[in-house]
């Protein structure tokens, strides 16, 4: 189902919040020059509620420390428009809830890694809606897989601007999933608000300390931990600070 407003990623662009921000060709071209150290920093103990007195919804396992997994996820788009080889690659929560049973494939990705993260992607699992690149940058909605990993056809299409004139129809570069609208969040959560917690957990080893909106930030296909899910999600429980 091709539309000319996507939510792309042919390179995850930073967040205009961040002062730094740039818009990179492709998120392999980017520095790694993280973002959350180029932006106005919260203080490390800014994180209100704190971790500590965050219940987790399921008792930690032992033993099993050094092994992460991943089975949440956090999807980037672009809920302004922006031109990308002249089309509108523009696609907000509300283009997604526009769309026929709030359904739609999540195509565009142009960064190996990123496609590696969808091409793990399984059936049901939840994932947060990030608007990125605007005013103010942050998590509006959940969503869930309802089609796994296959060819994303915009790499085929000479009109399209994610074209990939190397990839083969044989043997496609790159992958798309198809995801559904399951709700908004109950509030909308900042980056800013997430920030706070990340470097609070930083310095006291909280559930957010290595979450990778701030370590690999330019990705726009991010997995998140049961942990990570479960901690953000009970943000939009909280007040706004």
């Amino acid at each position: 189902m091709p539309w000319p407003s996507r939510k792309r990623d042919k390179g995850a662009v930073a967040d205009k919040k961040e002062p730094d921000a740039k818009i990179a060709k492709t998120e392999e071209e980017t520095s790694d020059k993280e973002e959350e150290e180029k932006s106005a920093k919260p203080p490390a103990g800014s994180s209100k509620s704190g971790w500590k007195n965050w219940k987790k919804k399921e008792p930690e396992s032992g033993g099993e420390e050094s092994k992460i997994t991943y089975c949440h996820w956090l999807l980037k788009s672009e809920p302004e428009s922006r031109l990308e080889k002249g089309v509108d690659v523009k696609f907000s929560v509300d283009d997604l809830k526009a769309q026929p049973n709030q359904t739609t494939c999540w195509d565009g990705v142009r960064n190996y890694q990123a496609r590696n993260f969808l091409r793990s992607m399984k059936l049901g699992q939840q994932a947060f809606f990030y608007h990125s690149n605007c005013k103010e940058p942050g998590i509006v909605a959940i969503v869930k897989i309802v089609k796994e990993a296959y060819p994303d056809h915009t790499q085929f299409d000479q009109k399209d601007p994610h074209y990939d004139s190397t990839s083969r129809k044989e043997n496609p570069k790159w992958s798309m999933v198809d995801v559904q609208f399951v709700r908004m969040t109950k509030r909308f959560i900042p980056l800013s608000e997430i920030k706070a917690h990340h470097l609070a957990h930083k310095a006291d080893g909280g559930p957010l300390k290595d979450m990778m909106l701030f370590t690999r930030q330019r990705l726009s296909i991010q997995p998140l931990t049961q942990e990570e899910f479960d901690f953000v999600l009970s943000l939009e429980e909280e007040k706004p600070h």
